[in-house]
């Protein structure tokens, strides 16, 4: 049961540090669109696929996965 309790921590913190890492990479971004103006097409368009990624990738998921 302890273990149990430990996995499921490790896990749920696993995946709130990758929320919070595309929410930094969105802050950049933000920040990168305001200070470019109009090349922002051109100067941020790393930190916009890196983002995208990253909201692919990195959901929040619960622990109990249910197989059906």
């Amino acid at each position: 049961l302890s273990a149990r309790l430990v996995a499921r921590d490790a896990h749920v913190r696993e995946s709130w540090v990758r929320a919070m890492e595309a929410r930094i990479v969105r802050d950049q971004l933000q920040s990168c669109y305001h200070a470019e103006g109009v090349n922002h097409y051109e100067t941020c368009r790393e930190l916009s696929e890196k983002y995208i990624t990253l909201l692919r990738e990195n959901r929040v998921k619960g622990f109990k996965q249910v197989d059906v």
